[in-house]
């Protein structure tokens, strides 16, 4: 692939169109905004007497976004352990446990997961510098005198980046590996008006937009800025997405815009949803399932306003003169008169069923939760009639586990894309601290190692019947030691657990006291 973004190139770029729409189409439905599901709903009952009561029939049962934040529950409810290899009071495993703390990256994780269970795609970007942001401090400086800026020292970062903002360069003859990737975003600038146009629009300023690039390429970033115009919107993807159109190159305003990083790696790391063999781009948790969220959402809507046409039924009763005695008979929204020797006064009831409807329901909302891979009692409680169970009539770890196969596969392979961005985020903020310290005095360089996370499913263990397991398996060995249980059982790092170790030995002190064995045997 050539480079994406130059002068007389488009933003986005024609082939990045339908990604990005998806996102954007994903992230509507995660937010219980389907207009797509409206406009159908609506075709149903366009042309009716019913068409004026649509909006406020209209239903939006936003299903997908407990399907898609579950795996993420599971993924990190747990917390994971991060381990160096090294010894626990190393500097390794010390500065491991600080990036890990420092960057919530639990927190990180889990919005990545639920992010690239709407768009398919999740990026982690890693860098070293301050993490306070004190532009409007600066700012300040400029204006006022006596401001000066807080220490904001550089430490080893990582954060998520928005994918619709990501544009990777393939490598040639490659659909699957990076030979670059930009991170390119429009920013809109205020600038003034000229004379005549300040005349004629009556505003001293407008919106100018510029394209902001941010390429990664192996061993350094490369920022780019141009200017930019609109050139109309792309609606051909369920999206309307705005595209612009490239102009001439000018200023950064960066001191260099070349920065060397030094590092063989990019520092922007994909973490996809689900992916095949032949495109780098995930697959959501979402696009698959669009039409039966639609259907489901459709077959609400019928039945929504089946009970609410039918809550005021029409009257019938004899046609009697309507004066201030009998006002009282006409009771009902519409009353039709009839003669006296017709049958007996009643109500006009719609005969329909809505068995049928609440069964295709039913199958719906079985289907939906078959496709995302989720047992419906996982939640709680059931929707359908029909759901395997409730997941509570089995004790034993294995069978819960069995119970819990679907949406443990689904987690397992999950976790497999962000095991592998995660630990490459880790090992490159660990490189890039160590390159971005060199030849600084009072600093002490430490090994950057490939770290090893240690997951957990999140599903409920019987650790009696794995400690029963274990006893027999050994015949009666011990099988972890003191400080690897603190760390499992509690989710501790290596540095927390040696404390509550040392605890632990200051209470046997106060406690027991200490007493040379020699007296005992004398």
């Amino acid at each position: 692939m050539t480079k994406l973004f130059t002068t007389g190139a488009q933003y986005p770029p024609a082939a990045d169109i339908e990604r990005i729409s998806k996102y954007h189409r994903g992230k509507t439905i995660f937010n219980g905004k389907q207009a797509e599901i409206y406009d159908r709903a609506a075709e149903l009952l366009r042309g009716t007497p019913h068409e004026p009561q649509l909006n406020t029939l209209f239903i939006a049962v936003n299903l997908i976004d407990v399907l898609l934040t579950k795996p993420a529950d599971l993924m990190v409810a747990e917390p994971p352990t991060f381990e160096s290899g090294k010894a626990g009071d190393s500097d390794e495993q010390a500065r491991l446990n600080s990036i890990v703390e420092e960057n919530d990256l639990l927190q990180t994780i889990h919005e990545t997961v639920i992010g690239a269970g709407y768009r398919g795609d999740s990026f982690l970007k890693t860098y070293y510098g301050p993490r306070a942001d004190v532009s409007e401090t600066e700012e300040l400086m400029r204006n006022y005198d006596g401001i000066t800026l807080p220490p904001a020292p550089a430490e080893p970062i990582i954060e998520a980046v928005d994918a619709a903002l990501v544009f990777p360069e393939l490598s040639r003859g490659s659909r699957k590996k990076f030979a670059a990737i930009n991170i390119a975003w429009i920013e809109w600038v205020e600038e003034p008006n000229g004379i005549i146009e300040s005349a004629l629009t009556r505003s001293k300023t407008h919106d100018v937009p510029y394209l902001n690039v941010e390429r990664h390429v192996p061993g350094y970033i490369v920022y780019e800025r141009y200017e930019t115009t609109e050139s109309g919107v792309v609606t051909e993807y369920g999206y309307p997405l705005l595209t612009f159109l490239i102009g001439k190159r000018v200023p950064t305003g960066r001191d260099s815009d070349i920065t060397p990083t030094k590092l063989p790696q990019l520092l922007v790391h994909h973490i996809p949803y689900k992916t095949t063999d032949d495109d780098w781009r995930g697959i959501s948790g979402v696009e698959k399932v669009e039409s039966v969220l639609a259907a489901i959402n459709d077959r609400l809507v019928q039945i929504d306003y089946i009970l609410y046409k039918h809550s005021d039924p029409i009257a019938y009763g004899p046609d009697i003169a309507e004066d201030e005695d009998s006002a009282g008979v006409r009771w009902g929204g519409k009353y039709i008169p009839v003669t006296k020797d017709d049958a007996s006064p009643g109500y006009m009831v719609w005969e329909g069923q809505l068995t049928s409807a609440f069964k295709e329901l039913d199958i719906l909302l079985g289907i939906l939760y078959q496709m995302s891979e989720t047992p419906q009692w996982l939640f709680g409680t059931t929707l359908s009639t029909d759901v395997g169970g409730t997941g509570t009539s089995h004790t034993d770890g294995g069978a819960i586990k069995a119970r819990f196969m679907p949406i443990l596969t689904k987690v397992t392979r999950i976790r497999n894309h962000v095991d592998c961005a995660v630990r490459d985020a880790l090992w490159t903020a660990m490189q890039l601290e160590n390159v971005a310290n060199e030849g600084v005095a009072g600093y002490e360089p430490y090994e950057a190692v490939y770290p090893k996370i240690t997951w957990r499913d999140g599903i409920p263990r019987d650790e009696k019947a794995e400690a029963e397991v274990y006893q027999i398996r050994t015949g009666g060995q011990a099988t972890i030691d003191v400080k690897s249980s603190i760390k499992r059982l509690d989710g501790l790092d290596d540095a927390q657990a040696d404390e509550i170790m040392a605890r632990i030995a200051d209470d046997d002190t106060r406690v027991n006291g200490t007493v040379d064995s020699g007296v005992l045997s004398e």
